[in-house]
């Protein structure tokens, strides 16, 4: 638990921030935006959201206001809304095409498409599954990769709700 919340970037961080944390993990641009095409499913706790739907100015007014109703300025902390509105259940492209119309839940899912780095990516996801399926397999690798567990080190769990 300490290493996921050392280093799973958090919901605040800008693009800058993103891509430094992923390379320094060997991690590129691409990688960054295609593994982030995770939060086409899932969903995210008011907390992490809140700040992005009710002070930034890049994100679609209609979206915030819409989340504003199940996540209100103050309390609610645990209230969940999905990552990807349009198909919260399907591992599709919808996610980044919300990107581009300003709809990300998180404001470090929103740093993807605004104007800086990754726009390009975003755009090809968005119109090409069959890219962003062979990247994110590819970072997906990757990422599994890093500090492999080797030996008696570590536990690789039959169920990941529980130790062996």
């Amino acid at each position: 638990m300490a290493a996921a919340q050392s280093d799973l970037p958090p919901a605040s961080d800008n693009i800058s921030t993103l891509i430094a944390k992923f390379a320094a993990k060997g991690l590129d641009l691409r990688d960054l935006t295609a593994l982030s095409g995770a939060h086409t499913v899932g969903s995210a706790r008011c907390v992490n959201f809140r700040q992005h739907v009710y002070n930034e100015a890049n994100v679609d007014p209609a979206f915030a206001m819409f989340r504003r109703r199940i996540c209100p300025a103050s309390g609610g902390d645990s209230n969940l809304a999905s990552l990807d509105p349009t198909s919260p259940n399907r591992f599709d492209v919808s996610y980044y095409r919300d990107l581009m119309v300003r709809r990300a839940l998180l404001h470090s899912d929103q740093e993807l498409f605004n104007g800086g780095p990754a726009d390009d990516l975003v755009r090809l996801y968005s119109n090409n599954g069959g890219a962003f399926n062979r990247d994110f397999s590819a970072a997906m690798v990757k990422l599994g990769n890093l500090s492999p567990l080797t030996g008696s080190t570590g536990e690789i769990r039959l169920n990941c709700g529980r130790a062996n």
